[in-house]
């Protein structure tokens, strides 16, 4: 047979099918949350898959105030920042920035932020990133999904 009997077809911006999902944090670790969420905002879990197309899905986090780290990282994990001026080195850890207002969406956006390729893409995946601190969001005439986080690998 000299022809391939299939093709590979690559998703593009106007063939790529985005959804809407929800995700609830309670009681999931933070860790854990954060690469499944990646990998839904990259839409590796799709069979279209297309590494340089954002053809991902919506993700709506709920209860992200409700989520956990194991051991001690609460205080012993630490963070830093620079402000590029000398001197202006600042370490914070996950306990000091759930504190701050809106430290709970910080929190866990630079989780995922962390997991996904360091390129011009993942600023435009984490656009499809909605973390609230309660159970409700205002995402309803979009009819999201709800998917269960333990399910996923």
């Amino acid at each position: 047979m000299d022809t391939l009997s299939y093709k590979t077809v690559s998703v593009n911006k106007a063939t790529a099918t985005k959804e809407w999902v929800v995700v609830d944090a309670s009681d999931q670790i933070l860790g854990r949350l954060g690469t499944k969420v990646a990998k839904l905002l990259r839409g590796k879990y799709k069979p279209n898959f297309t590494p340089h197309v954002d053809c991902g899905d919506n993700v709506i986090i709920i209860n992200a105030d409700k989520v956990k780290l194991t051991g001690n990282k609460w205080n012993d994990r630490v963070y830093l920042r620079y402000s590029l001026y000398p001197g202006g080195q600042y370490a914070y850890s996950p306990a000091q920035l759930m504190a701050r207002p809106n430290g709970v969406d910080r929190l866990v956006r630079k989780v995922v932020k962390g997991m996904l390729p360091k390129n011009k893409l993942s600023a435009r995946l984490l656009d499809n990133l909605y973390i609230y601190a309660g159970s409700e969001h205002p995402h309803q005439a979009q009819s999201p999904k709800a998917i269960d986080i333990n399910t996923l690998k």
